[in-house]
């Protein structure tokens, strides 16, 4: 199965180039119509993880995507699954 993946180690201080990357991935996902995206915010403090699931729940983009799955195994990645019909 073709997946995406993301890593925010990089950039996990500047909460405009999350956002961004946020975007462009969720819209490469779209425009590819690929099934899953991976995202790594890492484990640290969880207070990107909790960026990311915030931005996940916004509105224009809980619409995008069909589940959100945390890993039970990895508390530093977040599944989102697409359903492109």
């Amino acid at each position: 199965m073709a997946k995406l993946k993301l890593d925010l180690h990089e950039i996990f201080s500047d909460g405009a180039s999350i956002e961004r990357a946020l975007r462009d991935i969720m819209d490469e996902a779209m425009r590819r119509r690929i099934p899953l995206v991976e995202i790594i915010p890492g484990k640290g403090s969880g207070q990107l993880k909790k960026h990311v699931l915030r931005f996940l729940q916004k509105p224009e983009q809980k619409q995008r995507y069909h589940r959100i799955e945390k890993d039970d195994k990895n508390f530093g990645r977040i599944f989102v699954h697409f359903r492109h019909g």
